[in-house]
């Protein structure tokens, strides 16, 4: 008898611990978050958990305090399922579930998307910097994509984006793996691929991509280019929208990468910084310096007159070379210099070059090929053994962006075959043997020519060095020294007094 009492006791035992195991995991912890016929595990209610408590703002309590809990816990599986517009039950059902473990960004999605009043950047011209690269992908290839995912941004508004060297540049770009230095570590592979920081000081604007992710141009792994394009959203002040459709919404989603915004991201964008930039402003004002009369006729009746070309204010919209002669343009005047020779031909553009009836911004020549490209506003001309060929082309041809409406100068670098465009504060790169702008530009000119003002009003390739011109004044630049090493009154070109040299 003794021997069947402690047998049915034993049997008993494994009835009840098997029975314990059916019984959903929620149950066991008096969660009312549960579907109503769907097993809960443990280890679905750990991800609900800790899926809340990152994005919904969820406390975690006492245990003693765990019925409250329960019910906070339920609230706020209902609030997540308002957001991603789910029947709002407040249980762990397999949609709910679902949602959770989709990749998504760091960034909480209520509370961010509840704050209408978001911060924004009190310029338009922000700096990037790309501390750490991923091993996935080249550096020239990240370089690109990031780029790329910005000028979503400039595109639908008036934001620039300059790459930069400077630790301190106001979007700090980083890849990294678990904790990195912010409060927020990543969790591995899927799971958070990416957060970024709102506007503002210090770690403002800065944005963190996993490692732990296996980062791609196309559609395996995670599409570089889709999610920067999401994170920069966030540095520029947008928050998560509940919209599918919309680049901002919180989980990662296939798109077209020729045209990832909605219609909702691009008035969010515009109601913090307006709409597309406009046309750029008009060159700055120059000093007046003063002409006087010459003999020499344009025509048969009326009288030019002629410019002091060693007037102590004088400074030049463009300079460059055509042959051995140099090239000066001031408004509608040209001066042109032959070699070491002290003559000096001068007179209004038109009479040397009579197609062109306008001021010239910029000018820049390829020896090579006997030629000079002439730019006024969004145009240029080419002059081929000093005749202007055809009609002027659209500056963009030389694959600037449309924002850019005229060049300030252009310098050509006959020892690498690139062109460098300056406007404003900014320059682009074109390789001239591909015909092609290079990736990740335009960059600060401050940051790759320092001490060179901007925006330089000309510049001419010579004797293997730059020479900027601002103002009345000409910078000698060693560009692999990267630093000033002379300057001269600009007019010192002309046969006039010079400055001592540094």
């Amino acid at each position: 008898m003794g021997r069947l009492l402690v047998l049915w006791t034993w049997a008993s035992a494994l009835i009840l611990l098997c029975l314990c195991h059916l019984v959903p995991a929620s149950k066991l912890t008096g969660s009312k978050a549960r579907g109503t016929d769907e097993e809960v595990t443990q280890s679905d209610l750990t991800l609900a958990t800790e899926y809340l408590e990152h994005f919904y703002d969820l406390k975690r309590e006492p245990v003693r305090r765990r019925k409250r809990s329960d019910s906070a816990l339920a609230s706020k599986v209902r609030e997540m399922q308002s957001f991603f517009g789910l029947n709002t039950t407040g249980n762990l059902n397999s949609e709910t579930l679902e949602i959770m473990k989709a990749p998504r960004c760091g960034v909480p999605d209520v509370l961010e998307y509840a704050n209408n009043k978001a911060n924004k950047w009190s310029k338009t011209v922000l700096t990037y910097n790309i501390r750490r690269y991923t091993s996935d992908l080249s550096s020239t290839t990240v370089d690109s994509q990031i780029d790329s995912a910005l000028n979503v941004w400039s595109k639908a508004s008036p934001l620039k984006f300059v790459k930069s060297k400077s630790p301190k540049a106001d979007i700090l770009v980083d890849f990294a793996t678990k904790a990195h230095g912010d409060s927020y570590p990543f969790d591995g592979p899927r799971g958070t691929l990416a957060h970024a920081f709102g506007p503002g000081d210090g770690i403002g604007g800065d944005t963190h991509f996993d490692d732990a992710e296996t980062w791609t141009t196309g559609s395996g792994g995670f599409n570089l280019f889709l999610v920067a394009a999401h994170e920069f959203g966030h540095a520029l002040g947008l928050k998560h929208s509940r919209n599918p459709a919309s680049l901002m919404y919180p989980t990662y989603k296939a798109r077209n990468p020729q045209n990832v915004l909605s219609k909702e991201d691009t008035n969010k964008i515009n109601s913090l910084y307006g709409k597309q930039a406009a046309a750029a402003p008009e060159r700055r004002p120059r000093p007046r310096w003063s002409p006087r009369l010459n003999p020499w006729f344009l025509g048969r009746h009326f009288p030019f007159l002629l410019q002091d070309k060693c007037s102590p204010d004088l400074a030049f919209d463009a300079v460059t070379s055509l042959g051995e002669t140099v090239l000066f343009f001031r408004d509608r005047y040209l001066w042109m210099k032959y070699g070491q020779q002290c003559e000096i031909k001068e007179g209004p553009i038109q009479n040397f070059l009579p197609k062109i009836r306008s001021g010239i911004d910029a000018a820049y020549s390829i020896p090579r090929r006997f030629s000079a490209y002439l730019f006024k506003g969004s145009s240029y001309w080419t002059v081929r053994r000093s005749q202007v060929k055809g009609r002027p082309k659209p500056i963009h041809r030389f694959g600037l962006p449309k924002h850019v409406k005229q060049i300030d100068a252009v310098v050509h670098i006959n020892t690498t075959g690139h062109t460098l465009f300056f406007t404003q504060d900014l320059y682009w790169r074109y390789n001239e043997n591909h015909k092609a702008m290079a990736d990740s530009y335009p960059r600060s000119t401050s940051d790759d020519f320092p001490g060179i003002k901007t925006p330089v009003d000309a510049a001419v390739y010579k004797n293997g060095f730059i020479h900027f011109f601002h103002g009345p004044k000409v910078y000698k630049f060693d560009d692999f020294q990267k630093s000033i090493v002379g300057i001269d009154k600009a007019n010192s070109w002309l046969g006039c007094e010079k400055e001592p040299a540094l």
